[in-house]
C-alpha cells in the first residue's frame, strides 16, 4: 500500500480530478485545505523584507490556497492515479500547477479491501 498525496495549486480542476478517479475505480480520497511556505511568509514579512514583498504580488491573490489530496491505494493503483493526474492536470512540472508523491503505509486499519 501507498499513499498518494498531491498539493493542486490549480484547485478549479479538483472536481474532474475527483470524476476521473472515480471513473478510474479510484473511490476514497481525503481533500483539505492548504497554503504554501512562500505564501505564508510573504503575509507575515512583506513589510519587512523587500524579497517577500515582490513575491506577495507576483501571488495569485484570488488563489491563496491550494488542495492538498491524500488518497491510500494498492501498489498497483498508483500507476493508474498516476495517470489520472497527468490527464486531468498536466505537467506537474510546469511551475504554480502542484506536485505530487507517494510514500510506504505499512499499516492501515478502516479501509475496506
Amino acid at each position: 500500500m501507498e499513499a498518494l498525496v498531491i498539493v493542486l495549486n490549480k484547485i478549479d480542476l479538483l472536481e474532474d480530478l475527483m470524476v476521473e478517479f472515480n471513473n478510474c475505480g479510484i473511490r476514497g480520497a481525503t481533500i483539505v485545505d492548504s497554503m504554501g511556505m512562500i505564501r505564508v511568509l510573504a503575509d507575515d514579512h512583506s513589510d519587512d523584507i523587500p524579497l517577500f514583498g515582490s513575491l506577495k504580488m507576483m501571488l495569485n491573490e484570488n488563489r491563496p490556497f491550494n488542495k492538498t489530496i491524500f488518497t491510500v491505494l494498492s501498489s498497483e493503483k498508483v500507476p493508474i492515479a498516476v495517470d489520472c493526474v497527468k490527464r486531468v492536470i498536466g505537467d506537474l512540472n510546469k511551475d504554480g500547477v502542484g506536485i505530487m508523491f507517494t510514500v510506504p503505509v505499512n499499516f492501515t486499519d478502516g479501509i475496506n479491501k
